[in-house]
C-alpha cells in the first residue's frame, strides 16, 4: 500500500504538470543508487534531507547583508532562503512545474555560504589559491561535507545542478532551476530594500522613479509585479523569463542597490573587519592544520574525491598544500558568524584580554 503512495504522486505529475516540468520518475538519479522511498518522490526526499541537515540549521547564524544589525527583524541567510523558497514555489506551482524539485533547490542553494555573507566569500576567494565561490561550496556540502553515519546527502543530479547554477550567470538544466535562479534575485533585491529602509539607509522615495513606476512603490507591489510578469510571460513555454520591460527595471534596481546599499558604509562599514577576521583564520589553520577537526585532517591526508585538484598533476607537497587550503575553506565556510568570532578570539586574543 505504502509504495503506491509514491507511485500515485508520480502518476499525478504526468497527468497535471506541464510537459516541460521535471518528472520525479524521470530523474537522472543519484551518484549512489538507493532503494526508492515508499511514500515520497525523489525530490521530496531531497528536500527533507536538506531541511534536516546541520548546514541548513547553521544558516540562521549567518549574515545576509547587515553585519550584527541592531534589531531582530533583519534577514539572516536562513530567512533569505525561506523567502526564496516561497517565491519559487509560487512561480513553479503557477507554471505547473515540479514544486518539490523547486523547493529542494531553493532550500539548498546557499548551504555553502560563508559567515559574514559576501564579505566572507570575498575574503576566502582572495586568499585561497583555488579561489572560493559559495554556489560551488553549496554543492560540496551536499556531495561531501554533510554526512550522517558516514553517508553523504546523495541528492539527485537535478537538485545539485540547480544549486550549482542558482547565480545570475548560471544555466540550470531544468525550468525549476531557472525559477530558483530568478527567485533568488527577486528575494534579495526586495528584502534588502526592506532591511535598508529599516536601517534608515534608504527610503521608498529614494528609489529611482524609472524603476519604481514599472515595478511598484512598495516591497509588496514589486514582488507582485515581478512574480506575475514571470508567470504571464513563461506560461505554456519551455523557458522561464521576464518581459524585457520588467527585466530592465529589475536589472536597474539591482544596480541601484549595489551603489546605494551593498557598498554603503553604514551597512558595510564592518565588512573590512569581517574579511580580515576570515583571512586571519585561514592563515592560522593553513599553518596549524593539525588543529582542524579530524574529518578535515582525513581530507588533507587522503583527498576527498570531489575536488578537481585530484585531476591535475602536482608534486606531493603541492597537493598537500592545496588540499589543506581546501579543507580550511570547508571548515571556515561552515562556521556561523558567532562561531567564527569566538574561534578568532580563542585563537588570537589572550584570555586576559578577552572581554566576552
Amino acid at each position: 500500500m505504502a509504495e503506491s503512495i509514491r507511485k500515485m504522486q508520480e502518476q499525478w505529475e504526468h497527468e497535471y504538470l506541464s510537459p516541460y516540468a521535471a518528472f520525479s520518475d524521470a530523474s537522472l538519479g543519484r551518484d549512489e543508487e538507493e532503494e526508492p522511498c515508499d511514500i515520497r518522490t525523489c525530490y521530496q526526499r531531497d528536500r527533507d534531507r536538506i531541511i534536516h541537515s546541520k548546514a541548513f540549521r547553521r544558516l540562521n547564524g549567518k549574515t545576509q547583508v547587515f553585519l550584527a544589525p541592531q534589531g531582530d527583524h533583519y534577514r539572516t541567510r536562513l530567512t533569505h532562503t525561506l523567502e526564496v523558497s516561497q517565491i519559487a514555489r509560487t512561480i513553479s506551482k503557477s507554471l505547473r512545474l515540479n514544486e518539490d524539485l523547486t523547493e529542494a533547490i531553493a532550500l539548498g542553494h546557499d548551504l555553502g555560504h560563508t559567515p559574514f555573507g559576501h564579505a566572507g566569500e570575498r575574503a576566502l576567494n582572495e586568499i585561497a589559491s583555488a579561489g572560493f565561490k559559495h554556489h560551488e561550496q553549496s554543492v560540496r556540502v551536499v556531495e561531501l561535507l554533510e554526512q550522517k553515519n558516514g553517508k553523504t546527502m546523495n541528492l539527485t543530479k537535478e537538485v545539485r545542478d540547480g544549486i550549482l547554477n542558482h547565480q545570475t550567470s548560471g544555466m540550470p538544466m531544468t525550468l525549476e532551476g531557472k525559477v530558483v535562479r530568478f527567485s533568488d534575485k527577486i528575494a534579495y533585491i526586495n528584502h534588502d530594500i526592506d532591511d535598508a529602509i529599516r536601517g534608515q539607509i534608504l527610503t521608498e522615495e529614494s528609489i529611482p522613479a524609472v524603476f519604481a513606476d514599472v515595478l511598484g512603490h512598495t516591497v509588496r507591489d514589486r514582488l507582485n509585479t515581478i512574480i506575475h510578469d514571470i508567470i504571464s510571460v513563461s506560461e505554456g513555454t519551455d523557458d522561464v523569463r521576464m518581459s524585457p520591460k520588467v527585466e530592465e527595471a529589475v536589472t536597474g534596481l539591482r544596480s541601484f542597490m549595489f551603489a546605494s546599499v551593498y557598498t554603503n558604509p553604514v551597512a558595510k562599514g564592518q565588512e573590512s573587519k569581517a574579511e580580515e577576521l576570515i583571512k586571519q583564520l585561514f592563515r592560522f589553520y593553513t599553518t596549524h592544520s593539525d588543529m582542524l577537526p579530524e574529518e578535515y585532517l582525513d581530507q588533507i591526508k587522503y583527498g576527498d574525491g570531489k575536488c578537481y585538484l585530484e585531476d591535475h598533476l602536482y608534486s606531493d607537497s603541492e597537493l598537500i598544500s592545496l588540499r589543506t587550503e581546501r579543507a580550511v575553506c570547508d571548515y571556515i565556510a561552515g562556521m556561523t558568524d558567532r562561531y567564527a568570532v569566538m574561534t578568532y578570539q580563542d585563537l588570537m586574543i589572550p584570555n586576559s584580554w578577552n572581554v566576552l
